[in-house]
């Protein structure tokens, strides 16, 4: 008996925004020049470099950031940027993030000299090669961040102010006040930064508040929400892949980041020659579907190598992880033949989301006239990544669960 794998609604799958996406494509010539043209798309999405630079007091909390936001722990060994109390960082390191090498962060020197120089400090540091700027400090407000913000703001560069160790302040103030309130707390110290860069003549400045021990607490977010939405279009895809999965927001727009993307491998699987299925009626290239299955299962942390590190970060066992794993594709390597398996077990839904666009969507007839490759590839990332994406859910709430 075929597993559903939903039987999606057609209209859920595909919008009315992709068809006109795909219509357009189409229009501006034949199926090879479109395919062209989607195929420099897709390697320019997913090759944007993205640098970050990290910088702010000795102390503050850099080098953790710097590790945490790609998803590793300071004893992590090689890869990890070093941490210490003292200055570990004496002139500006690159990372890469460990899944996305075009994805940079920059570990760069500490600002507490008394004799700082912002603009020495930024050309010495090559300011121009950021994206943006993350100022991280902790415990108080310091000159030296606000000179920084000034100097990186005339320099027409985006900074994001980061008041890290958040914990270690809520926890002073629980031992020093009898009333003690984490909501007001917490005002209390995003609006005196606020007012400390007012202050120094910075206006609309963005201000967050976090713990690199515990990223799921306070304004991370946030914070990822604002990066992400005052990103150029083309980093904002690889960034939020590149993002830990410490949240079921952080889940969800990684599936939608997908998602967007799925019309144009379809539609590039057009351009191949399609491989027909034996005993199937349906055909496609199965090797951008084994890429893009490998591609999401990673994205979202669920190959053994990330289980195991969130079982060892949680206290779990890794099997108890896996138990709530649905989708049949994490278990397995992801290969040709296992992709012709699953194709198997969902030729009926694709079979009718085939039909449901070649008498629905004129476009589309276009696409599919030499074969179903389109919407067989479509059908089929689509089901896929709401597999993944829901077995990710439930992983990342197994491992929340207290014992």
């Amino acid at each position: 008996k075929p597993s559903k794998m939903d039987y999606l609604e057609p209209c859920e799958i595909i919008s009315d925004e992709e068809v006109e996406e795909i219509r357009t494509a189409l229009e501006e010539g034949d199926l090879c020049t479109a395919t062209e043209k989607l195929s420099k798309s897709l390697h320019d999405i997913e090759n944007a470099p993205l640098n970050i630079a990290v910088t702010g007091m000795t102390g503050s909390g850099k080098s953790t950031f710097v590790n945490v936001i790609r998803g590793l722990d300071d004893d992590d060994g090689e890869g990890a940027a070093k941490t210490g109390v003292t200055e570990t960082t004496m002139e500006a390191k690159a990372y890469q993030h460990p899944e996305y090498k075009n994805v940079i962060i920059w570990d760069l020197p500490g600002i507490g000299s008394p004799n700082f120089n912002p603009s020495n400090y930024l050309t010495d540091v090559k300011f121009d090669q950021y994206d943006f700027f993350i100022i991280m400090s902790s415990e108080r407000f310091r000159h030296n961040d606000i000179l920084l913000a000034k100097e990186i703001k005339s320099m027409g560069k985006k900074f994001y102010f980061v008041r890290n160790k958040i914990d270690s302040d809520l926890h002073a103030c629980q031992q020093r006040k009898k009333s003690y309130n984490e909501e007001n707390i917490l005002k209390e110290i995003r609006d005196n930064c606020i007012e400390n860069l007012h202050n120094g003549g910075i206006q609309d400045s963005k201000v967050f508040l976090l713990s690199c021990l515990d990223l799921k607490k306070y304004d991370f977010n946030q914070m990822q929400e604002t990066l992400e939405q005052e990103l150029p279009s083309q980093k904002r895809h690889v960034f939020m892949l590149s993002l830990p999965n410490i949240s079921l927001p952080i889940l969800e727009k990684k599936r939608e980041a997908f998602r967007k993307q799925i019309w144009k491998w379809a539609t590039l699987s057009c351009g191949v020659a399609a491989i027909p299925i034996p005993g199937l009626s349906v055909a496609c290239d199965v090797g951008i579907l084994v890429a893009q299955m490998i591609k999401y299962r990673n994205a979202f942390g669920l190959d053994q190598n990330s289980l195991e590190k969130l079982a060892n970060k949680f206290d779990k066992d890794v099997n108890e992880l896996k138990s709530v794993i649905k989708s049949p594709i994490v278990v397995k390597e992801i290969n040709k033949e296992l992709v012709t398996t699953l194709l198997t077990r969902g030729a009926t839904g694709g079979l009718m989301f085939v039909e449901y666009l070649a008498s629905n969507i004129p476009v589309a007839g276009t696409i599919v006239a030499g074969g179903i490759s389109f919407a067989t590839t479509y059908y089929m990332l689509y089901s896929f990544l709401k597999e993944l994406a829901n077995d990710a859910e439930r992983v990342l709430k197994k491992a929340l669960d207290s014992p």
